[in-house]
């Protein structure tokens, strides 16, 4: 079990599905952390999740979950779709917010809830627990020492096979659904924290039957002159690696590599690769719980490693490549953002 000697960040949890559970497990390996509250939109789904999970407050309702006095933190675990009402209601009780990625449907909800974050003086940050993982710590430190030079190019790519059942929330409009948002998210997020911005965007796509994108390709190309290739699919269990070229050398993070995993570096002047092995305990979302809880002992508002205009930025992205490859919700009246 994981501890850092602070006192117990007690959180609250919005949501019951697949990641919920993943975070809430992930939290028993943190001494310092402990999922004291469970909110559901029924009395039955949270009972299960508080059973399951050995949770003692289980709330019917959102309302009562932002409002229970015991909650220091709320986990914001809802589908897409939901993500900028249930943070909003928390944000407005006063509490601080761990919001599920992908942040929100679109840039304006994201500008939102950054704005009312920033005016009650809450913390708030997007859960792209892979910015926080050990393997892609030491990336980032590489990369910022010079080891590999100037970054030329970044490959990423994130595909999983899901058969079709269009309730599904990765088929679902009404939820959201789609590669993009669902899983392309993790590349366009790793693209923005090595390279910023892209100055150009260029993206193609083909519809799952329900309309939303099935598989998306995206070509940035960023203020460096550095080129980002990412792919998403939903259609087929893919590499899942990553490779970051520069003049120098060049990392190649192994599968899963937006989950724990292992890297190699090249350096061009010694062909020689060296690997880095991390020994994998749990799922990885400790270290975002983690953060969170280091962030709100110092008094921020924001993480430095996933600031607030970034994840206002991002979801800027998103939106310019559903504008390119006609991706559109119920939520937004027909219209992109």
């Amino acid at each position: 079990m994981e501890s850092t000697g602070q006192p117990v960040l007690r959180w609250g949890i919005i949501g019951t599905g697949g990641i919920a559970a993943t975070f809430a497990r992930d939290l028993q390996l943190v001494s310092d952390a402990r999922t004291v509250a469970v909110g559901s939109r029924t009395q039955a789904k949270a009972d299960r999740f508080g059973d399951r999970f050995d949770v003692p407050a289980r709330h019917g309702s959102y309302e009562q979950l932002v409002s229970d006095p015991d909650v220091d933190a709320v986990y914001v675990a809802t589908p897409h779709p939901g993500h900028h009402a249930a943070t909003r209601m928390a944000l407005e009780a006063g509490k601080p917010v761990l919001c599920e990625k992908v942040f929100t449907i679109n840039q304006a909800e994201a500008a939102d809830l950054v704005a009312l974050a920033r005016s009650r003086h809450l913390f708030l940050m997007e859960a792209m627990w892979t910015r926080f993982l050990p393997h892609i710590v030491r990336v980032r430190e590489l990369i910022d020492s010079g080891v590999i030079g100037d970054i030329t190019t970044l490959i990423a790519d994130h595909g999983q096979w899901f058969a079709f059942n269009p309730e599904h929330r990765i088929f679902a409009t009404e939820l959201g659904g789609g590669a993009l948002l669902d899983l392309g998210i993790y590349p366009v997020s790793f693209a923005s924290y090595l390279l910023g911005t892209p100055t150009q965007i260029v993206a193609t796509s083909d519809p799952a039957p329900t309309g939303v994108d099935g598989q998306t390709s995206m070509l940035f190309r960023h203020e460096s002159g550095a080129h980002a290739v990412l792919t998403t699919t939903s259609r087929a269990f893919t590499s899942n690696r990553a490779t970051i070229v520069g003049t120098n050398g060049r990392i190649e993070i192994d599968a899963t590599w937006y989950a724990p995993a292992t890297f190699t570096l090249t350096r061009r002047s010694n062909d020689r690769p060296e690997q880095y092995v991390e020994p994998r305990v749990g799922h990885g979302l400790r270290h975002q719980a983690i953060e969170v809880a280091r962030c709100l002992r110092e008094g921020l508002l924001e993480s430095p490693v996933m600031p607030l205009d970034e994840t206002v930025s991002i979801m800027g992205t998103v939106d310019e490549v559903r504008r390119q490859i006609g991706l559109r919700y119920p939520s937004e009246s027909g219209a992109a953002s």
